[in-house]
C-alpha cells in the first residue's frame, strides 16, 4: 500500500539525530523507520486498547442490568413462569383499549 498521508511533529535535536543515524544504519529513510516504529507501537497497544474498550462497554452494560431481589432460592428456575404470571396480572388489570366487544 502506498503512503499518501503526511504527518509532522516537533522533535528534539537529539531525537532527530538519533532517527537519522538509525535510518542510515539500516539503509532506510527516516519515514520508513518512523513507519515501522509506529506500526509496532500501535500493534502492541492493540490488546490494551481492546481491553480498555471491552471494560468500558462492560461497565456501560452493567449499569443497565437489573438485579433480582427476594428470598426465593429457586427464582432463576421459575423465572419463565413468574414472568408469565406477572404479565397475565397486568393484562387483567389493564383491559385493551379500542376493541369493540
Amino acid at each position: 500500500m502506498g503512503k499518501n498521508q503526511v504527518y509532522s511533529w516537533r522533535l528534539t535535536t537529539e531525537t532527530k539525530d538519533s532517527l537519522e543515524r538509525e535510518a542510515k544504519r539500516r539503509g532506510r529513510t527516516i519515514a520508513d523507520v518512523l513507519d515501522t516504529l509506529t506500526a509496532k507501537w500501535l500493534a502492541s497497544r492493540g490488546t490494551d486498547a481492546e481491553a480498555e474498550e471491552e471494560a468500558r462497554v462492560r461497565a456501560a452494560a452493567l449499569r443497565c442490568v437489573g438485579r433480582i431481589r427476594g428470598t426465593n432460592p429457586a427464582r432463576a428456575e421459575q423465572a419463565r413462569e413468574l414472568v408469565r404470571q406477572r404479565l397475565l396480572r397486568r393484562a387483567v388489570a389493564r383491559p385493551r383499549r379500542g376493541r369493540a366487544s
